[in-house]
């Protein structure tokens, strides 16, 4: 069967996550007994309504992840339901339908920046719709705040719930960072094991992603500080973690080497880094790991990876505060020399003041092309479908309701957005869905109603309140919890007969989303698929170039320090370490990974599309996908290789491969009318570059439209 008709099937299977499962129902259902008992039953719907789309963003991870991912929607949430506000304070109902293009277009053109931002630019856009349509007393500012209130409620719950393990563990209140990094070596040791075998390439993927998970809590741990606690660099726990996340990173460096050689490693090695692991877990030292056995380059690496790893792991067990460096005491010369507690070697972490240099890396060059490309094919393609269907949607609303019309466009806007699945298939979902939520209400409404009263609705929104960690799995149940919840808020506050409404509402959505969605210049998948892939490309061009544009020697003095002359006056030269494995290459690398999952989600969706106009020129985003993921990985290895003393390619070639990754990813970016550069020859001595120009000339062959 195609794929576009076996998509809204999917279920993504998970534990149960029981703690985020208690936040939910203490959440939304506390709030509007709240309102009940005290009679602002307004305020607290709209608080309800706060904490039920924070609960959508409640999502695995540090508390300090929480904070991001839950507060920054939050904030646009708040800012769509205060501009909504305003509008309908303004009098003029069809002043919504410009007013809500512009919202719309500004949050489709956000939503391609990445999953956070996307998240709140379509919080923004569904809570102006609700804003300019719900007619609810009180001014716009108060209903911004309740709204921002319910958010910071359910924040407030995630700090204080945790799950029980946690709270026996010495050093709990950083058990979340310590888990981060423990699961990275976990997925490294699964993706040793895998080598050689047809799971290598997801588990490298997952091996990626737990860095991604690992190295955005640590670098919230340092800056987002709790108050009254001693973080970041100060605490002895956080520099422990840090050092051995550090030494995480180094390890997967070389680890993703090895699974680019291919070559299967003995199991007591591959299963090394389930002793870091638990090492990691417990607050001690890993004892007795593989003996080295360094017969290829990238063997070689790994096995030095691992040493220093074992080193750092002994240094930072907990057996004290770890020593810190002191600089030398400035002496006479002649004088002898005192002695002084050991130096520790400065750590390539990103967690450093190193990062400075990093985001100064990411942003120097390219920072006025970049923007530049706010407008961008992708974002332009993306900010007018979102806008075309959230105006058209608000048109038809209005024609059809005098109150009350906020559903359809604001179903419109979680219709639109693009990372939540195949359009074909969030429509099928959304109709399911709401078609279920609207049964199971009118089911709940006839059954209570000989009990009087409105205190039933808070036991259904405890109910739903549960629900919606487990129904984010899928579309289609996320939409019925929703529905179930969003009609007991407005049954609260007066508006009974909606329940056949939205169902007529729901269907006139999703026939505009389709219309559209599949509309000629609005759904190339080259422009927005392509998009994610430049993206890309262009952050492996930079890692690449750092890596590869360090100077081979730099002036020394006769003692070996760098930037000064020898005793007999002329400058004498040493050789410069490898940059790959510093804070700024480390960065760099993690930015071209990001980038790649983003782009492989981008990938799977096009390939379960509804076939649309450019059925003709539709590509095999999901080979090019591979293709990429290869690239990128031969310029991790490139760098692993230089760092293990292999001769650094020439000039020449490094500047073809550049040039070659910044020109591809120029096309992609351009869509379906941009011709593809003409490549340079394939470079012969250096085989991880070779690596990058073959599948670069494959990326060609796959994208050229015949």
């Amino acid at each position: 069967m195609p794929a576009w008709l076996t998509h809204p099937l999917g279920w993504r299977s998970a534990p149960i996550p029981w703690t985020a499962v208690l936040r939910g129902a203490l959440s939304a259902g506390p709030l509007l007994a709240l309102g009940l008992l005290t009679g602002h039953l307004s305020q607290a719907v709209l608080a309800g309504l706060g904490a039920m789309l924070a609960g959508v963003n409640d999502r695995p991870g540090t508390r300090r992840t929480g904070v991001v991912h839950i507060g920054l929607p939050a904030v646009g949430g708040a800012l769509g339901l205060l501009c909504g506000g305003l509008l309908a304070d303004g009098g003029s109902r069809w002043a919504a339908v410009p007013a809500l293009f512009v919202v719309g277009w500004l949050s489709g053109a956000l939503s391609v920046t990445g999953p956070v931002w996307s998240a709140a630019a379509m919080q923004c856009l569904v809570t102006a719709s609700i804003g300019a349509g719900m007619p609810i007393p009180g001014p716009a500012w108060l209903k911004a705040v309740c709204y921002l209130g319910g958010a910071a409620w359910l924040l407030l719950l995630r700090f204080l719930l945790r799950a029980p393990r946690h709270l026996l563990r010495r050093g709990a209140r950083r058990e979340g960072e310590r888990e981060a990094v423990a699961a990275v070596f976990d997925a490294l040791a699964d993706a040793l094991l895998a080598l050689g075998c047809s799971g290598a390439e997801p588990a490298r993927r997952r091996l990626v992603a737990a860095q991604h998970r690992a190295d955005e809590s640590l670098r919230l741990m340092r800056l987002l500080p709790f108050p009254g606690r001693r973080e970041g660099r100060g605490s002895a726990q956080a520099y422990r973690i840090t050092e051995r996340f550090a030494a995480a990173t180094a390890l997967c460096e070389a680890g993703i080497a090895l699974l680019w050689e291919g070559r299967p490693l003995p199991r007591h090695v591959a299963e090394a880094p389930r002793l870091l692991a638990a090492a990691v877990r417990a607050d001690s030292a890993p004892g007795a790991l593989a003996s080295p056995v360094s017969d290829t380059v990238q063997r070689g690496a790994f096995d030095r990876a691992l040493l220093a790893a074992a080193v750092t792991f002994d240094r930072t067990a907990l057996r004290g505060t770890p020593v810190r460096p002191v600089p030398p005491e400035p002496r006479e010369p002649g004088e002898p020399t005192r002695a002084t507690r050991p130096v520790r070697p400065p750590r390539p972490s990103p967690n450093t003041r190193g990062l400075r240099r990093a985001l100064k890396e990411l942003t120097a060059r390219g920072s006025l092309r970049a923007l530049g490309r706010v407008f961008a094919p992708a974002r332009r393609e993306n900010a007018l479908r979102v806008a075309l269907c959230v105006a058209a949607s608000t048109a038809v609303a209005l024609s059809l309701h005098q109150t009350h019309w906020y559903w359809l466009p604001a179903t419109a806007a979680f219709l639109v957005k693009p990372d939540l699945g195949p359009l074909f298939s969030r429509v099928v979902n959304r109709v399911a869905g709401t078609a279920t939520g609207v049964l199971v209400f009118t089911v709940l409404t006839l059954a209570m109603a000989g009990l009087g009263g409105l205190w039933w609705l808070v036991a259904v929104v405890v109910a739903g309140g549960a629900l919606i960690p487990v129904a984010t799995r899928h579309f289609g149940f996320q939409t019925a919890v929703v529905t179930l919840l969003v009609l007991s808020f407005v049954y609260a506050l007066g508006d009974t007969e909606a329940t056949a409404a939205r169902l007529l509402d729901t269907a006139l959505a999703c026939g505009i989303v389709l219309l559209v969605g599949h509309l000629p210049h609005l759904t190339d998948p080259r422009v927005r698929v392509g998009h994610r892939f430049a993206v890309a490309l262009r952050r492996t061009e930079r890692y690449l170039r750092y890596v590869l544009d360090a100077p081979e020697t730099a002036p020394t003095t006769s003692a070996g320090a760098p930037g000064t002359e020898s005793t007999d006056g002329t400058a004498g030269t040493a050789p410069v370490a490898p940059r790959g494995g510093d804070a700024t290459g480390i960065a760099l690398r993690y930015a071209a990974y990001r980038a790649l999952s983003e782009a492989r989600a981008a990938a799977e969706t096009a390939a379960a599309e509804l076939p649309g106009p450019h059925r003709a020129h539709r590509h095999d985003w999901l080979a090019v996908m591979a293709r990429a993921e290869r690239i990128v990985d031969a310029a991790t290895v490139c760098a692993v290789r230089v760092e293990q003393g292999v001769p650094r390619p020439t000039a020449t070639e490094a500047r073809w491969v550049t040039e070659a990754l910044a020109a591809t990813a120029d096309a992609l970016e351009g869509g379906r009318g941009t011709p593809m550069p003409t490549l340079p020859p394939v470079p012969k001595d250096c085989r991880s570059l070779r690596d990058v120009m073959t599948e670069l000339h494959g990326i060609q062959s796959l994208t050229t439209v015949t």
